[in-house]
């Protein structure tokens, strides 16, 4: 991790140790459920291992499932959290069949959400560490900036590299967004399968849950 101060230890823990639920599916605007919570949404390319992360914070095998086919899914998952705080899982964006087509993956219904949505207080943005930022995540990091939304880099998948290898990855990736007006300056990496991380992004989204005593 890097940048600001870490929120609150132990406090995402106590707040993950509650129930987490499959809320809904929507398809639509109308669709979504009414903004009366804090709403924490996880973006990232098909792929990256966005499902596995939101299982490994709900200590969960199937909460969340993936898509059979990447970048097809094209529904905002919702997940209640014990009634403190929705979690969000976005379409995946920027499948290798068309990468130069990566933004344009995010569907209107995404986009609208993205600049709309009054109670979303952050987009965790995953990038796979063995790779770091492509083209197509600058690319929504700049719709970010340009409307405001706040986001936080959380890296995946470091199990995949060396110490070294991640701390190369995290002083990258620092430095590409430390003039991004949008973005959050603690990057933080993690690991679904071996942990790493995971009480750390907890804490990160409990955070956001202002009303949320332990």
């Amino acid at each position: 991790m890097t940048g600001a101060a870490a929120p609150e230890e132990g406090r995402g823990r106590q707040l993950f140790a509650r129930p987490v639920t499959f809320l809904t599916g929507a398809v639509s605007m109308d669709g979504l459920p009414p903004a009366d919570l804090p709403e924490a949404a996880f973006a990232g390319r098909s792929n990256v291992g966005k499902s596995s992360l939101i299982n490994a914070l709900a200590n969960q095998r199937q909460l969340a499932r993936a898509s059979g086919e990447p970048g097809r899914t094209r529904e905002l998952n919702f997940f209640d959290l014990a009634g403190v705080i929705r979690l969000v899982d976005l379409p995946g964006y920027g499948f290798a069949k068309a990468p130069k087509k990566a933004a344009e993956r995010w569907t209107r219904l995404t986009s609208d959400f993205l600049r709309g949505r009054p109670n979303l207080k952050r987009v965790f943005l995953l990038i796979d560490s063995r790779h770091g930022l492509k083209a197509s995540d600058e690319a929504v990091m700049k719709d970010f900036d340009i409307a405001a939304v706040s986001y936080q880099i959380v890296l995946t998948k470091i199990d995949k590299l060396k110490p070294d290898e991640i701390e190369a990855v995290v002083a990258a990736t620092a430095k590409k967004i430390e003039k991004r007006p949008a973005a959050f300056p603690v990057i933080i990496a993690t690991s679904s399968s071996k942990g790493d991380g995971i009480d750390e992004l907890r804490d990160a989204v409990a955070a956001l849950a202002p009303d949320f005593t332990g």
